[in-house]
């Protein structure tokens, strides 16, 4: 938290310092000169104007005024300016290919030009007559650095391995920035996953999550306790201030109620953390699904028997339980129309094909079989007892018997009826899925699902409630949709077919999900 002050801080001082020096007063006039607004212009995006005004910030149609001042941009040959700041993860790898694909199919020619490892630019020029038409400028650093910058009005846009904290959170909204807890204020890139890893040499196969909270809290010290050889444990982590680390800390730690050991060798860059583990046998790191070059990973356990490893599709349908969904947040005002035209191609079909390519997880939905999913049924038959007869699992099959369920699923977060950062990510993709009509004159089931802590008929009800709040929120963000082209239904199993154990709070948080079925 130190860090991140201190960060604010210096980057407010450098924004008081380029704003004292550069802000320029403006006139803006309606053309028939009958309104005039004066103030500082803070920006123009090519198509609006923001100013600073006795009257506070205002946002201006540049096609109804007429601008004067030394302040006025160059209307003629304008140049979009975007700075983007955070995740080295995402600013290396995703964000440049993403940048060039979206400049391969709008026809752009883009350049590169490096100041330096952690700070880059790219210029997108018009291929006939060479003018820039815009400038993206990336920070390569961290989640906490990346905020700072959004804060410190220095960026655009922040990446981030982890959602924003609410005293960020706060900040930004006294900044100015809008609520940056909502939905339109932030939007899930791409998946990774928080994959633990170990040397090929390592003898030890899978771990328990509740093992693995301990081991990084320095708990579990020797591998002799997990059932390997009598050997100290090395621990290997990235570098505190890394959004990935922070959500290290917030889905296996917080959890658990244990802090990660101090003794842990942090790293600045994922590669060099899965080195390190790679050249030690007796070294563990938890690294990206994205990148874990030659090492051993190694699958959750639960004590009941149920293995959880990490794949693309368990990522994906949050089947697996350490997902690191790859935010991007920007502030409440307008982005250049070529930002924005880049923002929306993210989310397009031929982004996510290179979101994959790139080695990330996209979120296009896919189909999967029923067939291809016997070790879900063999789970639930095998957990049917008193209180979930295998009549309510012979009804589950019944149901879902000629139907593939969609990787798109719906979970919420610990303790609350509010969807997690993910499932929000996917109410809007699903949501615009039934606006284009990709499921028109199909059957679409919403099927609720609980863990099985306490009666089963209770769960039953609660499954039921968290389908149809899932259901209504997919209908209330598809607004252009006709769902009466959709044969719409939700029901509910409760804790009839479990995905991991119930003897922990990652593995019930795993069992509390809203499925998609399709037919």
């Amino acid at each position: 938290m130190m860090l991140f002050r201190a960060a604010v801080c210096a980057a407010l001082f450098v924004l008081v310092g380029v704003s004292s020096a550069l802000a320029q007063d403006v006139l803006l006039k309606s053309h028939d000169g009958e309104v005039e607004i004066s103030g500082t212009l803070l920006g123009f995006d090519g198509e609006f104007y923001r100013v600073e005004t006795v009257y506070g910030e205002l946002t201006v149609d540049g096609s109804g005024v007429w601008c004067e001042g030394p302040g006025c941009p160059n209307l003629i040959n304008y140049v979009a300016e975007v700075a983007i700041s955070g995740s080295s993860t995402m600013a290396e790898v995703l964000m440049p290919a993403l940048l060039e694909a979206f400049a391969l199919t709008e026809g752009y020619l883009v350049t590169r030009e490096s100041e330096s490892v952690r700070r880059f630019t790219y210029h997108l020029n018009d291929p006939e007559t060479k003018q820039r038409l815009a400038t993206f400028d990336f920070h390569a650093s961290n989640a906490d650095e990346g905020f700072a910058d959004l804060l410190a009005d220095e960026a655009d846009i922040a990446m981030s391995l982890r959602e924003i904290r609410p005293r960020e959170a706060q900040l930004g909204y006294e900044a100015g920035l809008g609520d940056m807890g909502d939905v339109n204020r932030s939007r899930v890139l791409a998946l990774d996953g928080m994959v633990p890893v170990v040397s090929v040499g390592n003898p030890i196969t899978s771990v328990s999550l509740n093992q693995l909270a301990y081991v990084f809290a320095g708990k579990i010290t020797n591998w002799s306790e997990l059932g390997g050889p009598d050997a100290p444990i090395t621990l290997h982590l990235m570098a505190p201030q890394s959004g990935f680390a922070q959500a290290v800390e917030d889905q296996l730690m917080k959890p658990s109620k244990m802090s990660l050991d101090e003794t842990i060798v942090r790293h600045e860059r994922n590669l060099a953390m899965v080195n390190a583990v790679e050249r030690d046998p007796f070294a563990i790191g938890i690294a990206s699904f994205a990148e874990t070059g030659n090492a051993k990973h190694l699958t959750l356990m639960g004590q009941c028997g149920y293995s959880l490893a990490a794949s693309r599709r368990t990522i994906k349908t949050e089947d697996y339980p350490l997902n690191a969904p790859m935010f991007l947040y920007f502030p409440a005002r307008r982005l250049p129309k070529l930002a924005r035209n880049f923002l929306s191609y993210t989310r397009s079909p031929s982004a996510q094909i290179v979101i994959r390519r790139a080695g990330f997880v996209d979120q296009t939905a896919e189909e999967i079989p029923i067939n291809l999913q016997g070790d879900r049924f063999a789970n639930a038959i095998a957990s049917a007892g008193e209180e979930v007869s295998l009549e309510s699992v012979q009804g589950l099959v019944e149901t879902l018997s000629g139907m593939k369920r969609l990787s798109t699923s719906f979970r919420f977060q610990t303790g609350s009826s509010k969807l997690d950062a993910q499932s929000r990510s996917n109410v809007q993709q699903l949501a615009r899925a039934l606006e284009a009509g990709a499921y028109d004159a199909r059957s679409l089931y919403f099927v609720g699902f609980s863990d099985g802590e306490g009666p089963a008929t209770g769960n039953l009800q609660i499954a039921e409630k968290r389908a149809n709040v899932v259901k209504e929120a997919v209908l209330s963000a598809a607004e252009t949709a006709n769902p009466e082209r959709i044969d719409l239904q939700v029901h509910a199993f409760g804790e009839a077919m479990p995905m991991a154990c119930d003897d922990s709070a990652w593995g019930r948080q795993v069992n509390r999900r809203v499925e998609v079925w399709v037919k």
